[in-house]
């Protein structure tokens, strides 16, 4: 289960003195199991897209480079234990099957939803604007 993998990697930085890896699992272990809900893999992987996304968030607004260096390293270590989603160009490909549905669309937001469904139906995670980029190239490039 991911929750035992983050645990046994908090313990691992705990032992080698890594304090920023340390401390962003810790956040990521008590998120989950703050509620008291069954930590399934899908709950830990939401509770680590939302600290992903502040973090990103908060590495946007930030001047301070040590605070900088410290989001950048938290990032990478969440990154590692989520899932790889595909990028705008991948995307594309997969969404060639309903490219005419997406291209027949009315405006951006029903082409959005067509895309979505899609994707969902293939089990494929993907970041919102990544698929936005994907579906402005469909409908700029019919093939």
């Amino acid at each position: 289960m991911l929750i035992d993998q983050l645990k046994q990697r908090m313990f691992a930085a705990m032992k080698s003195g890594n304090t920023v890896e340390k401390e962003i699992l810790r956040t990521a272990i008590g998120e989950v199991t703050r509620s008291g809900d069954d930590p399934t893999d899908e709950r830990v992987t939401q509770v680590l897209k939302k600290l992903l996304k502040s973090n990103q968030e908060t590495l946007a607004a930030a001047t301070n480079e040590q605070q900088k260096s410290e989001l950048n390293q938290e990032i990478v270590i969440l990154q590692t234990f989520l899932p790889e989603t595909p990028g705008p160009a991948q995307l594309a490909a997969l969404l060639a099957p309903v490219a005419d549905q997406i291209r027949a669309a009315a405006g951006p937001g029903p082409a959005m939803g067509i895309a979505m469904k899609f994707l969902k139906g293939a089990g494929v995670a993907a970041e919102s604007r990544d698929v936005q980029t994907a579906l402005n190239e469909l409908r700029k490039n019919p093939s």
